[in-house]
């Protein structure tokens, strides 16, 4: 075995990495002795080229990307003699190479790449060393290289371009594979995937793909296919889609039933299906005429399906319907036109199974497609939160146009009751805006000049003026919604089981239902043809590979969704699962369990009234930069307390604030500030001994040497914080706080939560080894934090948590993103968490054992014991019956109700 050390790009927390341990271990041998986001060390007797095919058909990248200004290149020939030297390399991706340029992707180091540069007699530079180097070179020279040599800039190896598509005649899980093999076929794709359930898909790639490359490889896969990447047309054509299929399906179904049950029910109530005499040759001919018109009109999708997949050599639920029905209907048509060919016995005809077995499933496909329609109405929601038009402010008066047409700098006028069209800036006017659909947070929030506003939230009673930020698919609401359709693509790991089985599963069925007549051919009762042909039909028939298709994906739709609703981000379906395991979650103090913005906890004055007091401090503090001089400054001003009047005012850093009042000198600052003047304490101790009780922060307030009082100013602990930890605890999931703040501060926060575990003064670079500390342990561990400090340790955590602002940062980082600051939504995501992977359990369970028991009884296993033969009516109904009972316990999710609401924390 050989040691490899491989860098890594595209991965954004512990989550990718156990993809990449997975992969690698599902498919090589090989012995990996360090993981992280960034690196991988393994042993293996694999080679490097088969390392880095596995990990990146996950979408990620080996080695990094290296940029090079070249040198001594003066024509084709030496670009390709550098090209054919660099490309022996295996260690070597994503080459290429210009006169003056060079880019790749590698493992080695850049001195390499020099050194193999150099071998031909050519020069490389790195980004660093060009333009050092460039200044060296005569003025010709540099003026004629620089330009077009110039790098571009490094920049992580990552998709970044996520093309969107409508797939159409999707039908199975054998499908949505054909369709995942067809899209990354084309080049530059990285990644893709397929949703059955809104039959669409998407495709990641570096680099903007050539779409034409992509509808084409859809097509010869035997899918139609067009791109659409604006969220609300792709939501309108699927439900369009949806609305004509079910119509489709419905008249089918009609016309299924109308001939179907006549025919059956004839036979059902004494009437002969036999062919013994001429008249009912005739009359059956006309019958099976009608049945055949059946199957040209009602039944030619399945058909047309099953014929497109047999000419790209794979099978799918239409090929078991087409050839179920098929031969019914071949056989008895035969009987028909030849009954001398069979025995009497076996004269019987089947005519009612076809038309039947059409009906039946078509009526299926109709309930199906109603109940498809309601799993994605979180996202609908989403979509219709941003309103069409907007009022633009111009210099001559205010104009309504198309939201389509707002560019980032345009002002905005934004009235009562109006949705805010894009993200933007107020700059003018204050109101409170309902950010609950995006957040999860009834409680409106008031926006002033200054402050940051989203697309999609509603203004209450006010009206704003809002410069335009962030527009089109710059919007916090776009990428949400880009966020949740990429997350309801994806497939968690329970999901992989279904996916092998159903790989193999037509073939395996077409396989079992010869298998079947055969033996009925060989050890039947008479007459051995027909039941040989019942047999085989039913076996066709009742086989499912569509519950095993929407098994997941349903599930996911709409548990991804529903987390939307609730103001939870979840970057991929595997975090579903990965949440429901959790035991341990790591909390970040500040702006986690506390507000994160300082606050006056008390005012305590010994001679003075306290409005006098406050009106003194707040003189000085309205100086002061500190966090605690505004935390003062805006409870005075709460207080309605104006300003004393000051002078001679210092700003002594790192100590406090000093100033003359009335010809009095005040002194505000620390204890360590106080006890260096040399001040008494024996009136104040009281009062601040109650403060440091509290692991409160005291301001101590001196005036000509003696103290006057204390305010106590501290980070409040949020109001459902208690409640969370303890809900938590009782889970028996533990609590552990890791915070930078100090030991008698964090502990006390913690006793008043209840935390467990307290790890105190840590910087943030060493959280991510406490992370590692507890995964050695075996537990599996959340971290929640705000997405930026606590970048590594969320990125080390088994599932990382960003909470609160929703910024950028917590959202491309994060592997679940919290739009509320609430603690309790943790305890939402749980049961969210718990009660989709629940869901897709049941769902998977259910289509297992029905296609389990049903393929055997479909085979005749019954028959010796029972006399007890399934017919393919019946057949065709239970497979109906398999998938509608499979969206609709997927549909269940969507009664999910958040079993913890957030307080008010004002």
């Amino acid at each position: 075995m050989h040691h490899l050390k491989l860098p890594l790009s595209g991965l954004h927390c512990m989550g990718c990495a156990r993809k990449v341990e997975h992969q690698l271990k599902a498919n090589l041998d090989v012995e990996i002795s360090h993981l992280s986001p960034s690196l991988i060390e393994l042993d293996t007797d694999a080679s490097i080229s088969e390392v880095v095919k596995h990990i990146e058909s996950l979408g990620y990248q080996v080695g990094q990307r290296q940029h090079y200004t070249l040198q001594g290149l003066h024509c084709g020939k030496c670009v390709q003699k550098l090209t054919d030297l660099l490309s022996e390399s295996e260690q070597i991706q994503d080459l290429n190479v210009t006169k003056t340029s060079l880019s790749l992707v590698t493992t080695l180091p850049e001195q390499t790449i020099i050194d193999q540069v150099e071998s031909l007699g050519y020069q490389a530079f790195t980004e660093d060393s060009s333009s050092n180097n460039n200044s060296a070179l005569p003025a010709t020279q540099t003026a004629t290289e620089s330009t077009p040599a110039a790098p571009p800039s490094r920049q992580q190896y990552r998709a970044d371009v996520t093309t969107n598509l409508l797939v159409k005649g999707m039908t199975c899980a054998s499908c949505v594979a054909s369709v995942e093999k067809a899209l990354l076929s084309v080049s530059g794709i990285k990644n893709a995937q397929v949703n059955l359930s809104e039959q669409s898909a998407a495709a990641f790639s570096d680099q903007q793909p050539d779409q034409q490359q992509l509808l084409a490889a859809i097509r010869c896969a035997g899918y139609d296919a067009e791109i659409v990447d604006d969220p609300a047309q792709q939501q309108e054509k699927q439900q369009a889609h949806l609305t004509a299929t079910l119509k489709y399906h419905r008249r089918n179904a009609i016309m299924g039933l109308l001939l179907g049950v006549p025919i059956m029910a004839w036979g059902v109530f004494g009437g002969s299906m036999l062919i013994q005499t001429q008249p009912q040759q005739l009359s059956w001919g006309v019958v099976g005429l009608l049945c055949l018109g059946l199957l040209c009109t009602a039944g030619k999708s399945f058909y047309q399906s099953a014929w497109q997949a047999l000419r790209h050599k794979r099978a799918t639920m239409d090929t078991l319907v087409a050839l179920g029905t098929g031969v019914a209907w071949l056989y008895s048509i035969m009987v028909v036109v030849a009954p001398d060919w069979f025995p009497i016995q076996a004269r019987h005809v089947y005519f009612e199974a076809s038309a039947m077995i059409i009906g039946l499933i078509s009526l299926g496909h109709a309930i199906e497609s109603k109940a498809k329609a309601k799993t994605t109405q979180s996202l609908q929601a989403l979509i219709q939160l941003q309103p069409q038009q907007a009022t633009l402010i111009t210099e001559s008066d205010d104009q309504s146009i198309p939201v389509s047409q707002i560019e980032k700098g345009m002002h905005l006028r934004i009235k009562p009751g109006d949705k805010l069209p894009v993200d933007g800036v107020v700059i003018k006017g204050e109101s409170y805006l309902d950010e609950s659909m995006l957040t999860g947070e009834p409680i409106p929030t008031l926006k002033r000049s200054g402050d940051a506003v989203s697309a999609g939230t509603i203004n209450h009673d006010g009206s704003l003026v809002i410069e335009a930020t962030g527009v089109g698919s710059e919007t916090m609401l776009s990428r949400i919604i880009q966020m949740v359709r990429r997350a309801q693509s994806s497939k968690p790991p329970i999901a992989k089981l279904a996916d092998q089985i159903s790989a193999v599963f037509v073939p395996v069925v077409v396989a079992i239902a010869i298998m079947a007549a055969f033996v009925w051919f060989w050890f039947g009762p008479e007459p051995k043809v027909s039941y040989m042909l019942v047999v085989a039909t039913t076996v066709l028939i009742i086989a499912c590979p569509c519950a095993l298709g929407l098994a997941t994906p349903l599930s996911v739709t709409v548990g991804v969704g529903k987390a939307a609703e609730m103001g939870i981000l979840i970057r991929d379906a595997e975090v579903l699962q990965t949440t429901s395991h959790i035991d341990t979650i790591v909390f970040d103090k500040t702006g986690t369990l506390t507000e994160g913005t300082p606050k006056v906890q008390s005012v305590d004055s010994l001679h003075r009234e306290e409005h006098e007091l406050l009106s003194i401090v707040y003189a000085l503090e309205q100086q002061s930069e500190h966090p605690l001089a505004k935390a003062v400054c805006e409870y005075a001003r709460s207080k309605q307390i104006s300003a004393a009047q000051i002078s001679a005012f210092q700003n002594l850093r790192g100590r406090g604030v000093t100033a003359n009042y009335n010809g009095h000198t005040v002194h505000i600052g620390s204890q360590h500030y106080m006890t260096s003047l040399e001040f008494s304490f024996d009136q104040i101790q009281p009062a601040l001994d109650k403060v440091l009780a509290q692991a409160w922060t005291p301001l101590l307030i001196a005036i000509d040497q003696e103290i006057e009082g204390v305010i106590a100013v501290a980070d409040p602990i949020k109001a459902d914080a208690a409640e969370a930890i303890q809900a938590l605890n009782k889970l028996g999931i533990k609590t552990v706080m890791l915070t930078g703040d100090h030991h008698a501060v964090a502990q006390g926060i913690a006793q008043q939560l209840g935390i467990q575990e307290v790890i105190a003064q840590v910087l943030p670079d060493q959280k991510a080894a406490h992370i590692v500390e507890y995964q050695q342990a075996g537990h599996q561990v959340a971290m929640v934090g705000d997405g930026i400090n606590d970048a590594p340790a969320l990125a080390q955590a088994d599932l990382g948590i960003a909470m609160g602002s929703g910024s950028d940062v917590a959202i491309e980082s994060a592997q679940m993103t919290f739009l509320n600051s609430s603690p309790l939504a943790i305890l939402n995501a749980i049961s969210l968490s718990k009660a989709t992977v629940r869901n897709i359990r049941q769902n998977l369970l259910g289509a297992f054992i029905y296609n389990t028991l049903g393929i055997p009884v479909a085979a005749g296993v019954l028959y010796p014991w029972f006399g007890f033969l399934l017919s393919p009516v019946i057949a065709g109904a239970a497979m109906a019956l398999s998938s509608i009972t499979v969206v609709t316990n997927a549909n269940r999710l969507r009664l999910f109700r958040k079993p913890y609401q957030p307080h008010n924390s004002e």
